[in-house]
This record gives C-alpha cells, sequence and structure tokens, in this order.
C-alpha cells in the first residue's frame, strides 16, 4: 500500500521547474529507476508536484484527473490501476495521467486553496506538450475524470477552462466514462467496471452549466 502524500512544503517555497526544463531532463536521464521505453514520467523523480505520469504508444487515452498522489512508474496506485484496465478496455495502447493542478497531495482538501501561477502554467505546457505529440492528422483523446472533486477549490474551473482551450487548438475529442454526478460531473475511475466504455463528452456545455 502506498503511503499517503501531504504537502510537505508551500508551493510558493518550492523550486518548481519549468515543463520544458523537467522533459529535458527526463528525456537525458541515463539512469533511470523505471524502464523509459515503457514509461513517460515529467518530473522523473518523486516532488511535490506531477506534470505527467504514463506509458509509451502510438494511441493513449490522455484521462484527467483532479491532482496526483502517489503513483509512480511500476508503482500505480488504484486509480492509475483502473485508468490503465478502461484505457486497453477501449482499445488504446497507453495511457496518459494527467490532472486538472499538478500539487501532490492523497487528500485534495490538503491543496493549496489559492493557486500557484507558476505551476499552473507549467501544467498547462506539459497538457500542450502531450496534445502535439499526436501524429498529424490524428485526434487526441482527452478522458474527463475528475468527479465531484472538482468543487474542492475554486480554481479548479478556471484550470480547466484553459484546458479547453487548449484542447480546440489541437481538434482533441473529449470523452467521460460512467455515470456523472447530478452536476453533470464526469465519474472519477474508482469503481468503474473494467470493461467500462467511454462515452463523447461535451466539455464545454459541461462548464457552461456550472
Amino acid at each position: 500500500m502506498l503511503t499517503p502524500h501531504k504537502p510537505l512544503i508551500p508551493l510558493a517555497d518550492c523550486d518548481i521547474k519549468a515543463f520544458s526544463e523537467a522533459l529535458e531532463e527526463e528525456e537525458n536521464n541515463q539512469l533511470p529507476d523505471y524502464d523509459r521505453g515503457t514509461w513517460l514520467y515529467v518530473p522523473c523523480k518523486y516532488l511535490e508536484y506531477r506534470y505527467i505520469l504514463g506509458t509509451r504508444g502510438e494511441n493513449p487515452l490522455i484521462c484527467i484527473g483532479i491532482n496526483p498522489s502517489t503513483a509512480t512508474p511500476n508503482a500505480l496506485d488504484n486509480t492509475l490501476k483502473s485508468v490503465e484496465r478502461i484505457a486497453h478496455a477501449n482499445g488504446y495502447d497507453s495511457f496518459i495521467m494527467f490532472n486538472v493542478y499538478a500539487q501532490r497531495a492523497t487528500d485534495p482538501n490538503d491543496m493549496e486553496k489559492a493557486l500557484s501561477p507558476v505551476l499552473h502554467k507549467e501544467n498547462m505546457a506539459a497538457f500542450d506538450y502531450i496534445l502535439s505529440s499526436y501524429g498529424k492528422g490524428h485526434t487526441p483523446a482527452i478522458w474527463a475524470a475528475w468527479g465531484t472533486l472538482i468543487e474542492k477549490r475554486a480554481y479548479l474551473i478556471p484550470c480547466v477552462r484553459d484546458m479547453i482551450a487548449i484542447g480546440e487548438r489541437h481538434n482533441a475529442a473529449w470523452y467521460c466514462v460512467g455515470a456523472r454526478s447530478k452536476k453533470g460531473h464526469p465519474h472519477h475511475p474508482l469503481y468503474l467496471k473494467k470493461d467500462a466504455k467511454t462515452e463523447p463528452f461535451d466539455i464545454q456545455n459541461y462548464v457552461n452549466a456550472l
């Protein structure tokens, strides 16, 4: 069982790496403790934040949660295990776990109450990188999977709006899996059947109704 992560220091006191710098470090990491041919992990070491965790492939399903917890390559938590199963069940050869906000906190109540503009900016750079990695003519597939946790902080919906704009530039398609909440929030990956199917999700209508 993975040890829960509670933020140790304020983000303002963290040396937050630019996504481009963290990606370069990952690409040049000669002694990773994971298989770089299988995993994409940025930053490539455990920090107070995480931009990307996923497997490499030609046709990934990009899952969007609220914020990262403790998962790392070869040590997935139950949420990531569910994401991987559902991605494969829907015909994707890989998955990428991304988050609306990049601060690690097993309990979303421990996320900082105010947005870190620096962390958000770099997280959006990571999202743009993920979508731009698709080959020309391919449509990025984004699975909205944050559940009712989106209500935990006022800054989360504005973050999603920024993601929508990035998705539009890359002609991304949005999906959800499972029943939606009374307010229309897409289901969290946990407690879904392993063969649950993706369904088109009108992300713009969703945020406009909130």
